[in-house]
């Protein structure tokens, strides 16, 4: 996110919080009255679905504003879970649609930060339309500069990918045994 949003929006923030790896920042259905600006850690956005297998619709780091979708909504559509231990900014939503209403600046920034997270959408999605591990993970690596994420990041590339950590790491076995693609 562009650091002239945090900009706008850290002086708006009313408290500061820490929550721990696992605590919901937010559960489905409760009502929208803050947005959290993380500034450390990482948070996903968590929408279980009918076998109770978790989809992630976003992950969010520091820098980054949580569900900022959700800044015109009554409800949240989705859980916020803290994935390590996790610092956040809580803004209230009503000064973020004071800014979008009466800041032309902040508000072409923050549509052009909406754009992006579409397009990420949009490409995840095209992800996850994908039949085999392998053409997911081909279709992630093209679209993140042609690199893997370090070891220590694999289970976070099986979550966005949609598949689970044994499958992916079944996958880049055998990517290592054939040479590289």
């Amino acid at each position: 996110m562009s650091e002239q949003i945090i900009a706008y929006l850290r002086p708006k923030a009313v408290a500061e919080r820490t929550f721990a790896k696992g605590e919901h920042l937010f559960h489905r259905d409760d009502p929208v009255r803050t947005l959290f600006l993380v500034t450390s850690g990482c948070v996903n956005l968590v929408r279980h679905q009918a076998d109770g297998s978790p989809a992630v619709l976003q992950r969010s780091t520091a820098g980054t504003v949580l569900a900022e979708a959700s800044v015109f909504s009554d409800r949240y559509h989705c859980d916020a879970v803290a994935t390590m231990e996790t610092q956040a900014l809580l803004v209230p939503a009503v000064e973020v649609r004071h800014l979008l209403e009466r800041d032309l600046s902040f508000a072409t920034k923050w549509i052009a930060h909406l754009s992006q997270e579409l397009q990420s959408a949009r490409k995840r999605s095209e992800i996850a339309s994908l039949k085999t591990v392998g053409s997911r993970l081909e279709a992630w690596i093209a679209w993140n500069d042609g690199t893997l994420p370090t070891r220590g990041e694999w289970k976070r590339l099986a979550d966005e990918i949609g598949v689970s950590p044994e499958a992916l790491y079944r996958e880049l076995s055998t990517r290592r045994r054939s040479g590289p693609r």
